[in-house]
């Protein structure tokens, strides 16, 4: 299978995995052959990439971060939970979320099973998902990708837990803010923009209010959008005034919202990500959270085509554990030209180094 983009596919292509909506159902099955009003629907619901059935890659495949059943109930208890939590629309009832906490805390025990038990690096952007709510898709991303960076840290069970919950709840408050202005495809009016910079002080009062919760989640909610060199809101914190759980989820939220599919821009790529919390280590973040990132993650996922320094073009085949963005390679062509295809471990080619994914059906 091949991962390319979705607008790259032409009519008659074959569907190598499938694709869910956000109850967990299949909304595309593997094998589908793909017309033009299928490709244009997934355009539409906003599937930028999907895996294809090719000749060159038909023995690669792409095994999931989280098994089917496992997504289906991450996918279900996050909609169940934060929909009863909506109802409140002053999310004023820390009745109601006290009770959403030990729902959800089950499930981020669930969650660290699974990631403790996959050896595989993070790689969430290979899963087709079709959500009707970004918020509900974002949190599960954040909390998976903060907890494959605690993992990383070496944080005990009770640490990830905790950690896990501040980030399933770190945009809680954005419940309150109107959809109008959170899906708004054009530029952010002033008032507009004051609006969604409140999510993170309404987050925080409704979360320390939670007896059963601990303060540090509150503050995940409250901090996650502060910058260690002051420059963040809502109270431009520095350095150690910000909590670690805070920075950690900083890193993730900004790469999930970098890599996700929005109303006024198109998802980055993974390594075009990673070069965004680079640009920021050392003053957005700190360097030891961005670096765990970059070990814990797959960069350049399974299926996608990669250029390398010299030139030469291939399909990731394999990751290699701990070293996210020097992954295994079956090289199809050099220097324009088709060769018989050959395996390439970056992890053992230390002169060469990626420069460019291609992600079209056709290149």
């Amino acid at each position: 299978m091949r991962l390319v983009t979705t607008t790259s596919v032409e009519a008659g292509a074959i569907l190598a995995k499938s694709i869910y909506n956000e109850k967990g159902s299949v909304l595309l099955s593997e094998g589908v052959e793909l017309k033009a009003e299928m490709i244009q629907r997934l355009e539409t619901l906003g599937i930028t990439y999907i895996f294809i059935k090719d000749k060159q890659t038909e023995d690669i495949e792409y095994k999931s971060t989280l098994s089917d059943p496992v997504r289906k109930k991450a996918i279900y208890t996050i909609n169940q939970t934060f929909q009863e939590i909506q109802k409140d629309i002053q999310l004023s009832n820390s009745f109601v979320v006290e009770k959403a906490s030990r729902r959800l805390s089950e499930l981020i025990r669930f969650l660290m099973t699974e990631l403790d038990g996959n050896k595989e690096l993070l790689n969430l952007l290979s899963d087709a998902f079709v959500y009707d709510n970004y918020i509900f898709s974002h949190s599960l991303n954040v909390t998976m990708y903060s907890l494959a960076i605690g993992m990383e840290l070496k944080l005990s069970p009770k640490e990830l837990e905790t950690l896990g919950l501040g980030a399933i709840f770190h945009d809680i408050g954005k419940l309150k803010v109107p959809l109008d202005v959170l899906l708004k495809p054009g530029r952010l009016s002033e008032d507009e923009f004051i609006a969604i910079k409140e999510h993170a002080e309404a987050g925080f009062q409704l979360l320390r209010k939670v007896q059963t919760i601990s303060l540090i989640v509150a503050h995940c909610a409250y901090q996650h959008h502060e910058r260690i060199n002051g420059s963040g809101y809502p109270r431009g914190l520095m350095g150690k005034d910000i909590h670690y759980f805070g920075k950690i989820i900083a890193v993730a939220d900004v790469f999930d919202a970098v890599t996700s599919n929005r109303v006024y821009r198109k998802a980055m790529l993974p390594h075009e990500g990673l070069e965004i919390l680079y640009a920021g280590s050392g003053t957005l973040f700190e360097k030891e959270i961005v670096e765990a990132f970059r070990l814990a993650v797959a960069i350049y996922p399974v299926g996608i085509t990669v250029e390398i320094s010299d030139g030469r073009k291939g399909i990731v085949t394999h990751q290699n554990t701990g070293l996210g963005d020097r992954p295994v390679i079956r090289i199809v062509e050099e220097n324009g030209e088709q060769v018989n295809p050959y395996k390439l471990d970056m992890k053992n080619e230390l002169n060469v180094v990626i420069t460019s994914c291609v992600t079209a059906f056709n290149d």
